[in-house]
Formats: structure tokens, sequence, C-alpha cells
């Protein structure tokens, strides 16, 4: 009914000569490309990518590289040095700026408008391009600062964690932490093109190979059985570092991740529903208040499972598919509770992680839309959570946690 008054009101407002119109659309694409060694001289894919320069022009490129990177490859800019001199159309306008990775690139103005001075000092225009090499929260940085500089700088992004090849580096969303809150400021911006660059594995501790798994088996969940079912079967394989096995893992998890973003109908999250954030209100909240120590995969892992126990709670799900899935993150060496979850006062959720939901709300906007599962690859949206089974989910985390430590 609300939906007829507002039509007969924009027929109304249709009618009146006093207002002018206003109707177009814009047609977003880019591509994901995946590869080995990108910079290598015989390896045009990066070239490839850009419209030949007017006569005698150039492209302009600018590089931002994450510190960890650096770390295990020191030579990386030299590298994209020598690969940006063998093609004289080429042009590197400036040295690569160094940031620190990790969550603490997004939590404060201070490093972004590093990269914005960057921008600005360097004459980084609208027509040059910006590429960020590196983890998720230095893609989500970059690409705000990249959104919001000249209101808009051609952008490209290669992702070198598996989180961010399979889930955070391929969609359209960018931004930073603020007010404490997880992404606060942001944007929807498509980058130019995203690069895969799979050698950048090779550089990766376990915590940030084994972290990034944890959005395939959220995908999975919400969105394709068989997947899971892979999951379920490869993932000792997984925790072997198993290079193959993990590239088809990236390469599925992110078609699944942008085939939904392009289908679903709301790529830039108009509405209060976002299946893609499954198990992510408790993960957000849990990171902010371990001041980021546990890394974004292994906080979704414990959000996941908590869900998945509440879901059982309520009649929702069947306690065998929770055992199944918990049994995937203990195969991937997950560890699936967190003593701040507990309120060690009447042993049930903290507080502050239950704040969490009303943040959660706040972030998506208009009602509380929570994605569960009733099967695996079957979607549930509940739009409240009640507090004792809540309660009892993480009591079980708790309880399971202490059976396998022992």
């Amino acid at each position: 009914m609300q939906f007829n008054k507002i039509s007969k009101k924009n027929r109304n407002l249709k009618q009146n000569k006093n207002i002018i119109e206003q109707n177009f659309s814009i047609n977003y694409r880019y591509d994901i490309l995946f590869t080995r060694e990108v910079f290598h001289c015989s390896n045009t894919l990066l070239f490839d990518l850009f419209q030949p320069p007017s006569v005698g022009g150039k492209v302009k490129l600018s590089f931002v590289i994450d510190q960890g990177l650096l770390d295990h490859w020191a030579i990386l800019p030299q590298i994209i040095k020598t690969y940006i001199k063998s093609f004289p159309s080429l042009q590197l306008v400036v040295e690569p700026l160094i940031i620190a990775g990790g969550e603490i690139a997004k939590n404060s103005l201070e490093t972004m408008n590093e990269v914005l001075n960057y921008i600005h000092q360097n004459n980084i225009d609208r027509h040059a391009y910006l590429i960020a090499i590196g983890g998720g929260a230095i893609l989500d940085m970059v690409g705000f600062a990249a959104a919001i500089g000249h209101r808009g700088i051609r952008h490209i992004r290669i992702p070198t964690t598996v989180l961010s090849q399979n889930d955070s580096g391929v969609g359209v969303k960018n931004g930073i932490n603020y007010f404490g809150k997880k992404n606060f400021l942001g944007t929807f911006s498509p980058p130019i093109a995203v690069i895969n660059d799979f050698a950048f594995l090779s550089t990766l501790n376990d915590r940030d190979w084994r972290s990034g798994i944890s959005e395939a088996i959220k995908v999975a969940l919400i969105k394709d059985a068989d997947f899971f079912y892979w999951l379920e079967d490869n993932a000792l394989i997984l925790n072997r570092r198993d290079t193959e096995t993990m590239e088809k893992l990236i390469f599925d998890c992110a078609k699944l991740h942008v085939d939904h973003i392009s289908s679903q109908g709301d790529p830039f999250e108009m509405g209060s529903s976002r299946p893609l954030d499954f198990g992510h209100w408790a993960a957000h909240k849990l990171e902010q208040l371990t001041a980021y120590e546990i890394k974004h995969g292994e906080a979704v892992a414990i959000g996941i499972v908590l869900d998945l126990a509440y879901a059982v709670n309520e009649g929702f799900l069947d306690v065998t598919i929770f055992e199944r899935v918990y049994a995937v993150f203990v195969q991937l060496g997950f560890t699936l509770f967190h003593p701040l979850l507990i309120n060690q006062e009447d042993h049930g959720l903290n507080p502050e992680v239950h704040a969490g939901l009303e943040e959660f709300r706040a972030h998506l906007g208009g009602q509380l839309t929570i994605t569960l599962i009733t099967a695996v690859g079957v979607q549930l949206n509940v739009h409240e959570m009640n507090k004792n089974s809540l309660n009892h989910a993480v009591l079980l985390l708790q309880q399971k946690s202490c059976i396998h430590a022992n």
C-alpha cells in the first residue's frame, strides 16, 4: 500500500512544470585478471589494460605498495621500474609510495592523507592511474583516496593476500575505519581492473594464507553447496599450503562474489540485506574489541560458527551442518573462540559484542537484517536475534574450544 501512495505522489510530481526530471545510468565494467609475475617484462597483461596514448603521449602510472610485501620482496619497486621502462608508452610519474599495511592503514585519516598528499604533490590527475599493491586494508584505503582525489582517479588493484584476491579486492567498495567503527567512511567506486597475481601468495605467513579461506567458506555456505563440499574435501590440502588448490579456491570464490554483486540488483547496497556479510556482524565488533590483533578472516570464521550455532538453537539449521562446518575450520587451523566473546559475570555473550548488532544495522541502514542459513547454500534473513539463543551459542563455542584445546 505504501508503494502505491509513493507512486501516486511521483505521478503528481511529474505533472508539476517546476520540476526538471533527471534520469541517467552508468554502465560499469571491469575485469578480474589472473596471472603470475605481472611485472615480468614478458607479461603484457598490465600494459594491455591501457588505451594507446596520443602521439607522443604517455600513460602515467603511480604506485602505492604495502610495506609488508616489501619485507619479503624488497626489490619489487625496482622490478616495477624495469617493467615500465620496457614499454616506451608507459611513464612512472613518481617513486612508489610505501605504506605500512594491515588494519592500521585504515584506522585514521593520517595514512589516507599521506596518499592524498602523494596525489596532490605529484600531479596525479584523472587521466593518470593509481595502482595499489597489497592486502585488503591497503586496497580499501588507497581506493578511498583515489575515489575522492579529484572526484575520482583511475585506480587499479593488485591484491596480494588470499582474502583480498578472493573477496575484498575484487568488489566495488573501499573505505577506512572511523569513530572506532569498521568502514565508517568510504565509497562505492569500481576499479579499472583487478589483477590477481598468484606469485604474491608465496610471501604470506600461515595466518594470512589461512585467513582468507573463511571468506570462501562464507560465500559457499550462502550460495554454492558444491563449492562447500569441495572445500570440505580439500581442507587438509589447503592447510598444507598446496598452491594449485588455493588458486582454484581464489578463482571460484572471487567469481561467486562478483557474480553476486553484478546479478542481485543492488551493487551499491541500497537495501538492507547483505548476504555477503554473513558472519560479519560479530566479526567486525570482535576486530574492534581486540584492537585488530585478530585478523579479519579469523574474526569472520568465529562470526560464522557463532551464527550457525545460533541458527541451530533457533531451530533453523540441523546441528550436523554446524558440526561439519566447524570441523572444516578446525582442519584449516582456525581458532573458533575468543575470550572477548563472553561476559565473565553471567557467562553469556559479551554486551560489547552484542552492541555490534546495532552498529551493523546502522551501517547497513534500515531494518536490522542478518543472513543465516537453513541448509548449505540456502539463505534465511532474520530481523532480530534472540539474546538467550546467542548466549547459548557463545557458550557452545567456548565449550568446544576447550575440548579441542585438550
